[in-house]
């Protein structure tokens, strides 16, 4: 095999492999896992599949009674093609960059120059290159949180469609003023870690929610309790997926696959990021967060909230 034939090879392993994986919430989710089971020393795979387990939570919530009391159909296809869409476009620029972090393993040199090839930043491409040659983990997990969260701000938060339709609209803006979303840290437990999301349409401020998740979720006290949820809990995109260990008393959301059918995205002539923007320089510093294992109760009162609105909506409509 010539070097241009192997070349050709490679990209078009890493393609398919990342069309096949990037079918939905449930199968990118099980793909981030795989992989950090598979290259633990790639941190960001693990903070990656746990925020795709959120994202799928948040969708199927869209399918609860009170969701669907106060939300049209119109708005509820709206969220949901947010969840997906960023979803989506974050998989379709990550998973290529950690598939050649797998081939220049198996090969034993670094095969980052593909890269380019399926329009990974510049940033990145000079990020991996670092890695190979110094093994440092924090630098490379915050450097894809910084990429991933710029890979969607264009084409998902400023996107005239999503921007008018869905960040400028009162649901979004109720949410965010009430912190009614967070991200969730699961355990068998009884105990929850995690964060609250505000001011989503932040780069800067998602950026920093990264970090902190990323922080909690290796800090020693969590840690060890988290990922025996994740080893062993199948990824179904229903909050069941936790909530049956909290001895709450919950509607259960139904399974991700049986409400919401395959997406197929256009795939735009995407932009470089980084040469548009560059990286600040706070982007890149570590943000420690003590693990706040109070959050089931914030976040579940919260959800009290929700719910009493709909009853009440519920009795004068």
């Amino acid at each position: 095999m010539d070097v241009a034939q192997g070349k050709n090879n490679y990209i078009h392993y890493i393609i398919s492999e990342t069309k096949q994986h990037n079918f939905d919430n449930v199968s990118r989710t099980k793909a981030y896992h795989n992989f950090y089971e598979a290259f633990p020393e790639i941190k960001w795979a693990l903070v990656a599949g746990v925020v795709s387990r959120n994202a799928g939570w948040n969708m199927t919530d869209l399918a609860l009674p009170p969701f669907r009391k106060i939300l049209s159909n119109t708005q509820r296809k709206r969220l949901f093609m947010t969840y997906e869409r960023a979803n989506w476009l974050i998989f379709s620029d990550a998973y290529p960059q950690l598939l050649t972090y797998k081939l220049s393993t198996y090969l034993n040199k670094p095969m980052f120059h593909l890269l380019s090839h399926f329009y990974v930043s510049r940033f990145m491409q000079k990020e991996w290159a670092y890695f190979w040659r110094h093994q440092d983990k924090e630098r490379l997990m915050i450097s894809l949180i910084i990429n991933e969260q710029n890979v969607i701000h264009h084409p998902v938060i400023k996107q005239d469609y999503f921007k008018h339709r869905v960040f400028l609209r009162p649901p979004y803006l109720l949410q965010d003023m009430l912190l009614l979303n967070a991200i969730i840290i699961p355990t068998r437990s009884l105990t929850l870690y995690g964060a609250f999301v505000h001011d989503f349409t932040n780069v800067s401020k998602r950026i920093a929610l990264g970090k902190r998740i990323a922080s909690i979720l290796f800090h020693p006290a969590v840690y060890d309790d988290m990922y025996k949820f994740v080893r062993t809990v199948e990824h179904t995109g229903s909050r069941y997926d936790y909530e049956r260990f909290l001895g709450l008393q919950t509607d259960k959301a139904p399974w991700l696959r049986t409400i919401y059918p395959i997406i197929t995205h256009q795939d735009t002539i995407r932009n470089d990021w980084y040469k548009r923007r560059g990286v600040k320089r706070k982007w890149m510093e570590n943000i420690f967060q003590k693990p706040d294992p109070d959050i089931k109760n914030t976040f579940y009162n919260r959800r009290k909230m929700l719910y009493a609105y709909y009853q009440l909506k519920s009795i004068f409509t």
